[in-house]
């Protein structure tokens, strides 16, 4: 059983019996379960939106090529910088040169889950320049010194408590319960930091081909802060993140907002088209935007996969998914967790080692029945399945087991002559540190089905 598997089962387990844990998630997420519904109101015909949607993200991944070079030469025409990054390790390079040329001592950085997917923030760290998550959740996460758990409401899994708590013991503020003081406390610190930072770093949800823009939605203003001040901005952007024009995002901008949290638009939704412009007042004085493919392009070249690109990081089916609500989003220990991260994680970070995320669902559909851009998650679990075990990533008790189980079901006259009670014996041993652990074991009923049968049958001829 490789690593990464055990620790997921241990995870897995500890936090699906953790009562307090659970009461939290049920909470946060029924709350925005309430507001999607509520905000789906607006919507004449929802699902109609949804296929328009999910067309138009089709027709881009399938003409990517097209799109991303449309992208940059629209994006350079305004003095923007286009950097192509094949990994992680091409995108840090590249940003450390920048920091090296700016001689950047400080960073504010804007909610994106691209920075977290090539761990920018230790990157930086460790070449002594200090990086501060601007959006709230990504600051306490980064307090606490976790990874974000979910997609859109990075600290999710704490309480008001939890989030009063870690104040007092790292910014060393008087307790209290008082949400309000908690948000204040953070903006006070965070106020300066806009101000002599040298480089404001983002993300993007869109890039728009057709006048070369970066499209960042985010609810606090923190991301316009992160790239009003900062002389330099580097958005970090996934290739797969193209929309054809401008005029789109009446589509996309209302479909993200509601899927995620329910509301009809997000507060602030900023469109970058390159550095500030000469008759413009504010701005950086340069912008580069770096396109990361680290992986996507391999999930590109599957065809019956590539629908899995058209996701617009809502979050959506993490919040109706029943394995993410009792497991939690730190358990997948990975970018991007749920069905969604289910689904690409394997793609992007290894199917050897990732593999076990794919199997980790109770294939209900539910992801999929809620997608804005109506990717069919359920299926590609499932063909990640397919494709694990077509490339030989099985454990070997899993294949003696199955050989096992293939026997007994082409030999059942064989099967018939055991015992019931050496049967029960031999699944207590299979089930002691399995199902067994948290339920009643499984047993051999006292009857065979060919014995049910022919007891149908000897009924019948009375």
């Amino acid at each position: 059983m490789g690593t990464k598997l055990k620790q997921f089962l241990l995870d897995a387990e500890s936090k699906a019996f953790d009562m307090d844990h659970r009461q939290k998630i049920k909470f946060n997420i029924g709350k925005y379960n309430f507001a999607v519904q509520n905000g789906l109101k607006q919507y004449l015909d929802h699902d109609a939106a949804r296929a328009r949607a999910s067309y138009i993200k089709s027709n881009v991944i399938n003409n990517l090529d097209k799109y991303l070079n449309e992208f940059e030469r629209n994006f350079t025409k305004r003095g923007g910088k286009v950097i192509w990054a094949q990994n992680a390790e091409e995108a840090l390079r590249e940003i450390g040169q920048i920091m090296k040329r700016k001689r950047a001592k400080s960073v504010v950085k804007s909610k994106s889950m691209t920075t977290e997917e090539i761990h920018l923030i230790t990157y930086l760290e460790k070449n002594g320049i200090e990086t501060v998550e601007t959006d709230l959740g990504e600051y306490i996460v980064q307090l606490a010194e976790q990874r974000p758990y979910h997609i859109v409401t990075p600290a999710m899994h704490m309480s008001k408590k939890d989030i009063a708590d870690l104040f007092v013991k790292k910014l060393k503020i008087k307790p209290t319960d008082d949400a309000q003081e908690l948000v204040l406390t953070a903006r006070r610190l965070l106020r300066n930091k806009y101000t002599t930072a040298e480089v404001g770093i983002t993300g993007g949800n869109f890039l728009i081909a057709d006048i070369g823009g970066v499209a960042v939605t985010e609810n606090e203003g923190n991301g316009r802060l992160s790239t009003t001040f900062p002389k330099t901005h580097i958005a970090i952007v996934g290739i797969e993140k193209l929309i054809p024009k401008l005029t789109d995002l009446d589509l996309f901008w209302p479909l993200l907002a509601t899927s995620g949290t329910g509301q009809n638009v997000t507060v602030y939704n900023t469109i970058f088209t390159g550095p500030r412009q000469p008759q413009e007042k504010d701005g950086p004085e340069e912008m580069f935007v770096i396109l990361l493919d680290n992986g996507r392009s391999d999930l590109l070249a599957l065809p019956e996969k590539r629908e899995a690109l058209n996701c617009i990081r809502c979050g959506a089916c993490l919040n109706v998914c029943p394995v993410y609500k009792n497991i939690g989003g730190h358990t997948y220990e990975t970018t991007y967790s749920g069905p969604i991260g289910s689904v690409i994680s394997p793609h992007y970070n290894g199917m050897a080692e990732h593999k076990h995320l794919s199997f980790a669902s109770s294939l209900c559909g539910a992801c999929t029945s809620v997608c804005p851009v109506k990717i069919n998650l359920h299926n590609l679990l499932l063909l990640n399945r397919q494709q694990s075990v077509a490339e030989g990533h099985v454990e070997k008790q899993e294949k003696m087991a199955i050989k096992a189980w293939e026997f007994a079901m082409t030999h059942k006259s064989l099967t018939n002559m055991v015992p019931t009670g050496l049967k029960n014996y031999g699944l207590r041993l299979i089930q002691k540190n399995t199902w067994s652990k948290k339920r009643e074991p499984l047993q051999a009923p006292t009857k065979t089905f060919k014995d049910l049968w022919n007891d149908h049958i000897d009924k019948k001829k009375f």
